[in-house]
């Protein structure tokens, strides 16, 4: 290791996230900068899917931030943006998305499915009354209960079983 210092540098450097706002893109304001950015980290890039459009470099997150910062400097509300982003691209351009109607049952789909797992767990797990009766041959009818006398007979004199 001739480096170490270069190479904690890199990997410093590669960890970090990314950082996809350009410098041309940042508002001279910093009050309205620090708004577009929050409010950008709120927004979904609907090319990643997974990534705020903040923390995305695709062409439509890019412009989803131009448009953030437009109507910041034309004076809307953060509410007035995320309204008119939802109502362009709809509610899944919100990284998290309101309950109603339409995402109810997104939003209990987790706990429905915990308790089926459960329910299901229970159901394969517990004892049935039947099997913790113990003997057996208890459950057999009395002609299978001679018939496997017979084969236990047979067995222990050294002839056939069957």
């Amino acid at each position: 290791m001739r480096h170490p210092l270069g190479l904690l540098l890199a990997v410093a450097l590669f960890a970090s996230p990314a950082l996809a706002v350009r410098p041309g893109e940042q508002l001279p304001d910093a009050a309205q900068e620090s708004r577009a950015r929050k409010l950008s980290a709120e927004l979904r890039c609907l090319v990643c899917q997974n990534q705020s459009i903040d923390d995305s470099d695709a062409p439509l997150a890019v412009d989803l931030r131009r448009i953030v910062r437009e109507r910041i400097q034309a004076g809307d509300t953060d509410a007035t943006i995320r309204d008119f982003l939802v109502a362009r691209y709809g509610a899944f351009v919100l990284l998290r998305p309101p309950v109603s109607g339409q995402t109810i049952l997104l939003w209990s789909l987790p706990g429905l499915a915990l308790a089926l797992g459960g329910f299901t767990a229970w159901r394969l797990f517990r004892r049935r009354p039947d099997e913790a009766a113990g003997d057996p041959e208890e459950r057999l009818s009395p002609d299978e209960q001679a018939e496997l006398r017979a084969m236990i007979e047979r067995q222990g004199r050294g002839g056939p079983a069957g």
